[in-house]
């Protein structure tokens, strides 16, 4: 229990590092940019207004002293760290004066709600159909899957999105185009919000599953392929162990742990995924508030993105690494 307690905090201290790098990049590229926030915001306070001269310099003077550009570079970065340790990014530039962390606050839940469905939706789907079709490779049904999995995996995202869209929501219209809720609902716990969200989610749940399922599937099969011919798979089999506990029990426990570590390391790949999905159907989530404030050149609310979207793929990995010892007891802790 002790080692494994000295692991965790190793990986713990992993965890920080990794966050810290990752969002003091995203710091530089974002203050390394030749986007001026003070004057994008001054353009766009006064765009549709005659505003005196002096009012614009006195403006500028208070955005910049908000901002804290007039600094050096590294003064700024020392002043950025003592803000986020206590969670302010300092207002939005495209909702001024809106907190940045009031919007990623509202975006969040809608992203990792998305995000827990179809990973664990799409892994677990993946790797139990997988762990049979290895199993049972004879099966005309598993057969089948596997050749329309192959098929769909190669095809870009973005184009399984559209078709998607184009088949559910307009030649057969039997779900909304987009959006996180109908129009007109007010945002509270009752049935009738719970259920336009969920009827809403199915489009972006269901393509992201569509692309996402092939690469369990034909993983967890490959991998049983190689474990069925093992002595306690055939053991199992002499004593009569019935097949699909054998292939719940035997083969597939000892084929998670490869395919954990592969979650781990896709967990990355599915976030940026989102982004496009958001896009697609005007989901309301990070990926769409990403897009609003690159395209209005918000460099705080990108930066605010970008760091939550850091820890959180940071904190998943450390999560899932910390399951290892304890789902495979061959590995050791030291």
């Amino acid at each position: 229990m002790i080692n494994y307690l000295l692991f965790a905090a190793k990986r713990f201290l992993q965890l920080v590092a990794v966050v810290f790098s990752g969002v003091s990049v995203a710091f530089f590229v974002s203050h390394l940019s030749p986007i001026d926030p003070v004057e994008a915001a001054i353009r766009r306070s006064t765009r549709n207004s005659n505003v005196n001269p002096e009012a614009v310099e006195k403006m500028r003077e208070t955005l910049t002293a908000l901002y804290g550009v007039d600094v050096p570079m590294w003064q700024q970065f020392t002043n950025f760290w003592s803000k986020v340790v206590v969670g302010d990014f300092g207002p939005s530039l495209l909702s001024f004066p809106t907190p940045t962390m009031d919007l990623v606050l509202r975006a969040l839940p809608w992203t990792v709600g998305l995000l827990l469905v179809t990973v664990l939706g799409t892994w677990c789907i993946g790797n139990f159909l997988g762990a049979f079709a290895g199993y049972f490779q004879n099966n005309k049904y598993l057969k089948a899957f596997g050749i329309v999995t192959m098929s769909i995996q190669p095809i870009p995202y973005y184009i399984v999105a559209f078709l998607t869209l184009i088949l559910l929501a307009f030649i057969w219209p039997i779900l909304p185009l987009g959006g996180g809720y109908a129009i007109g609902l007010v945002q509270e716990w009752s049935w009738v919000f719970v259920l336009s969200v969920m009827k809403h989610a199915i489009l972006p749940i269901l393509s992201l599953i569509l692309v996402g399922l092939g690469l369990w599937f034909l993983g967890m099969r490959a991998l049983v392929s190689n474990i069925i011919s093992e002595d306690y798979v055939v053991f199992a089999e002499l004593a009569g162990v019935s097949k699909p506990k054998i292939v719940i029990s035997y083969v597939m426990r000892n084929a998670l742990v490869p395919q954990l570590t592969a979650l781990a390391m896709a967990i990355g790949g599915i976030f940026s995924g989102t982004i496009i999905t958001e896009q697609v159907f005007s989901y309301p989530g990070l990926g769409s508030l990403l897009v609003r404030a690159v395209n209005s050149g918000d460099y705080t609310l990108v930066l605010a993105v970008s760091s939550v979207a850091v820890a959180a793929v940071a904190v998943a990995i450390f999560i899932v690494d910390l399951l290892h010892p304890l789902l495979d007891p061959r590995i050791k802790v030291e």
